[in-house]
């Protein structure tokens, strides 16, 4: 189980920027590539001895946060403002809550 978890990790760290970016695309005379944010995870158990339990999974998220878009000679980044607020958010109020804690430690 344990080769299987790094087998896996070996095949998505092998996709690369393909992932990321996405084949351009003509659209209405404009040329598009879209963008993505994407990581994944693996995990695995052991296998070792006669009743020892094994285990393993992985998951994977992608978040489109915008495009490239290539008009008249110019390329331009167009975000997708839903993704990045989805994203955003969360990570604006956890850096808040860690500054907080880090005045409060040099308070004391």
């Amino acid at each position: 189980m344990a080769h299987l978890a790094s087998e896996l990790a070996d095949k998505v760290s092998s996709l690369g920027i393909k992932s990321v970016y996405g084949d351009p695309i003509e659209v209405g005379g404009k040329t598009v590539v879209p963008v993505a944010a994407m990581w994944f995870g693996f995990g695995a158990g052991s296998e070792e001895g006669d009743d020892a339990a094994g285990g393993g999974g992985g998951g994977g998220v992608t978040i489109p946060v915008g495009a490239y878009v290539e008009e008249a000679g110019f390329v331009r980044f167009q975000p997708n403002v839903v993704a990045l607020l989805w994203v955003g958010i969360p990570f604006v109020w956890v850096a808040g809550k860690a500054i907080a804690r880090i005045f409060k430690a040099l308070k004391h």
